[in-house]
């Protein structure tokens, strides 16, 4: 499966239903400007998964909050757009962002228990949102919050609606927080790290949950993680970020086969496999950089196995290297990207 990538060749010729272009967000520091984002662009098509990729820090939640219309002072946006069916975002009015945030775009964050009021029952919680947002009547609201505790897989829906967040383990309220997310049947999911904090087996559920409840109502997903395990079974596309800025996008099968970029394959190279006789984890040398004050060139260099003068001075732009596919289009930020993609690098 394969979704269009800056408006590049696809074998998927919908239009996307999200578009973020260019998106660039600063905070404001005691010390400067903080650039946290710079030149985002991501796609998101109906029933299809793009999987944002990087470790802490790299941009992918602050994406993920300017596209909600959380983010609050001191950040702010400073260029670009957040298109929806065309519309941008950015430039609407408060009463059609709100409308759009929940309705149509909806997010799971990965802390469920603060995301949730501890002062009313979940099933109060999913009904107030259906008698807001719907209009619904109290009785057929809180009939249709036992229909969607029943939806998300949780026991004796009619009972559990009754309780209050904290009588829920872990797994349960990641649940009843996908129930709120999908009460609207929105057309885009954002899940921001949404099984970070449960055992695997649970983890495992959760996601299950999710996919299933993407096919039935063909919806795109964006999905934030620093888990590739996931990534890989889950994703159609992935976008792999570093200090701010996407350093490399394409589909899944192209980039766990052949990176285009360095930082990407020190990824790969991380996970733990049992094909390999050595037991030794590969790790990333160093730190990701502070975003005040970045010296020129490539923000990875401090930290890549494939630097070479030039990428202390200049920054590399997202371009793409050689397709491994044809109808299909990858993007890499490296100036050796052709190298890195070949294995010469």
């Amino acid at each position: 499966m394969t979704e269009t990538l800056l408006d590049g060749p696809t074998t998927d010729v919908r239009a996307p239903v999200l578009s973020v272009r260019d998106l660039s967000v600063e905070f404001d520091t005691r010390d400067g400007a903080l650039p946290a984002l710079q030149g985002v662009s991501l796609d998101v098509h109906a029933g299809r998964t793009l999987a944002l990729l990087g470790e802490s820090g790299s941009g992918k939640s602050v994406t993920a909050q300017t596209v909600m219309g959380l983010l609050d002072p001191p950040g702010r946006v400073t260029g670009g757009s957040v298109l929806f069916r065309g519309a941008d975002l950015l430039t609407a009015s408060a009463e059609e962002r709100r409308r759009v945030s929940g309705e149509e775009i909806a997010i799971v964050f990965q802390d469920a228990l603060s995301s949730l009021n501890p002062v009313f029952t979940v099933g109060e919680q999913i009904a107030e949102l259906l008698r807001v947002r719907r209009g619904m009547g109290r009785r057929a609201a809180a009939a249709r919050a036992v229909e969607l505790l029943e939806r998300v897989r949780i026991p004796a829906p009619a009972d559990r609606a009754r309780d209050y967040p904290h009588q829920f383990s872990g797994g349960m309220r990641q649940r009843v927080m996908i129930a709120l997310a999908l009460a609207l049947e929105p057309t885009v999911l954002i899940a921001d790290e949404p099984t970070t904090a449960l055992d695997v087996t649970v983890q495992a559920q959760i996601m299950d949950l999710i996919l299933d409840l993407q096919r039935e109502l063909d919806m795109g997903l964006v999905l934030i993680t620093h888990d590739l395990g996931v990534v890989a079974e889950v994703a159609d596309t992935v976008a792999v970020m570093y200090a701010g800025r996407i350093v490399e996008q394409g589909t899944v099968h192209e980039l766990f086969a052949a990176p285009a970029h360095p930082y990407t394959r020190g990824l790969l190279r991380s996970i733990p496999r049992v094909d390999r006789e050595d037991d030794t984890l590969w790790a990333i040398p160093g730190t990701p950089p502070s975003l005040l004050g970045r010296a020129p060139g490539c923000a990875f260099a401090p930290r890549c196995d494939a630097v070479v003068e030039r990428c202390t001075v200049e920054r590399p732009a997202l371009v793409d290297p050689e397709p491994l596919s044809p109808g299909t289009r990858r993007l890499s930020a490296c100036h050796r990207r052709e190298e890195v993609l070949h294995g010469h690098a």
